[in-house]
């Protein structure tokens, strides 16, 4: 699989999810009831009121899935269709992107209690799949990883994320990420397996 292709696909990790850029004045004064999905007051980032199940898109915020083809999270725009048979699934946790709406602003929170997403606990799957031909052969290929993000005391030197005490954590991505596993199979370039695992840890919590 190209590199690039993956690099590409990985970015709608970072801008293709609903967002609330909240800020630490927003924590102040939490509503009385926190707003749900379900309360129908919750739009995403076109305007659209977010409901609960899978959108036209491979959404589902309230399960914090996404299920669909590369082109469907961008809502298949003209740009991405060299990648549209990709296949695409993301899960994440509460920190990443709520299914609530506790700052009263209309949108799902992003790292609620946090002023970033440094600290926060914030974690994302990304799993990718897909096909190509190599010398009149179909090659099929996958890809994982998981990202966290950076724990409050975490250094980043050199694109690596380092704890306090310099044991690594992972490359740094999207500046207050690391990645603490990756896995790729693709016959056709003869790459199989774990080709990075964090020696920290590549578990998803206590972060």
């Amino acid at each position: 699989m190209n590199k690039q292709v993956i690099a590409l696909i990985a970015m709608i990790i970072a801008v293709s999810v609903v967002t609330t850029m909240t800020t630490a004045s927003a924590y102040a004064a939490k509503p009385s009831k926190d707003a749900t999905i379900q309360g129908g007051t919750i739009s995403d980032s076109t305007g659209e009121v977010i409901t609960t199940g899978f959108d036209d898109w491979g959404y589902n915020y309230q399960a914090r899935l996404f299920n669909g083809n590369y082109c469907d999270s961008y809502r298949d725009a003209a740009w991405c269709q060299p990648y549209k048979d990709v296949d695409l699934s993301m899960k994440w946790n509460d920190a990443w992107l709520s299914n609530t709406d506790r700052d009263d602003d209309g949108l799902l929170d992003r790292h609620y209690g946090s002023s970033g997403y440094i600290g926060s606990g914030a974690w994302l799957t990304n799993h990718q799949s897909g096909s190509y031909e190599l010398d009149g052969k179909v090659i099929q290929w996958n890809y994982f990883v998981k990202i966290v993000a950076a724990p409050s005391d975490a250094i980043s030197t050199g694109g690596i994320w380092y704890t306090a005490g310099g044991t690594e954590i992972g490359p740094a991505i999207w500046g207050a990420f690391a990645i603490v596993q990756e896995i790729e199979n693709d016959p056709g370039s003869d790459t199989h397996g774990a080709q990075f695992i964090s020696p920290l840890r590549s578990g998803l919590g206590n972060w």
